[in-house]
C-alpha cells in the first residue's frame, strides 16, 4: 500500500523562513501560503526587527521588502552579508519599486533574485523556495 504524503517537506526538517514586510495583510497573504506549503515563516514588520531575528536563530530564506521602517531593504541586505551568522542565508527581494538601478543594487548586495510584488503570486513564490535554497 502506498504511503500518503500530505505536507511537500513531511519526513524532513521543516524549511525556516523570515519574511520582512510592514503591511500586515501583504505579509499574513504570503505567509498563510507559505505555512500551508509546509513552511514556518516568522514575520518582521521592520528593517531591525528582522535583523534581530535574523543574528539570533539564522533562517534558512529570507523574503525581504525593501521600504521598511527603521532600517530599509537594502541596509539590512548589507548587514546580514557583513555577519558570518548570515551571511550565507539566501535573500530574495520582493518588492513593489521595479526601478533597474534598485533591481540592480539588490543584486549587487547579494539577493539572489528581485521581485516585483504585483507579478509575484504567494503561489508562485513558495514554488520558487525549494530552487533559491539549492542555489
Amino acid at each position: 500500500m502506498a504511503e500518503l504524503i500530505d505536507e511537500p517537506r513531511a519526513g524532513r526538517d521543516r524549511v525556516r523562513v523570515l519574511f520582512v514586510e510592514d503591511d500586515p495583510s501583504v505579509a499574513e497573504m504570503y505567509k498563510l501560503k507559505l505555512e500551508l506549503d509546509g513552511y514556518d515563516v516568522e514575520v518582521a514588520p521592520d528593517g531591525e526587527k528582522a535583523l534581530d531575528i535574523a543574528h539570533k536563530n539564522p533562517p534558512d530564506i529570507i523574503f525581504l521588502d525593501i521600504r521598511l521602517p527603521k532600517l530599509d531593504g537594502f541596509g539590512v541586505l548589507e548587514a546580514l552579508r557583513k555577519d558570518r551568522k548570515t551571511e550565507s542565508v539566501p535573500v530574495v527581494i520582493l518588492s513593489n519599486y521595479s526601478e533597474k538601478q534598485l533591481i540592480d543594487r539588490g543584486l549587487r548586495l547579494g539577493a539572489l533574485e528581485y521581485l516585483i510584488k504585483t507579478q509575484t503570486t504567494p503561489a508562485r513564490l513558495s514554488g520558487g523556495l525549494e530552487t533559491w535554497l539549492k542555489r
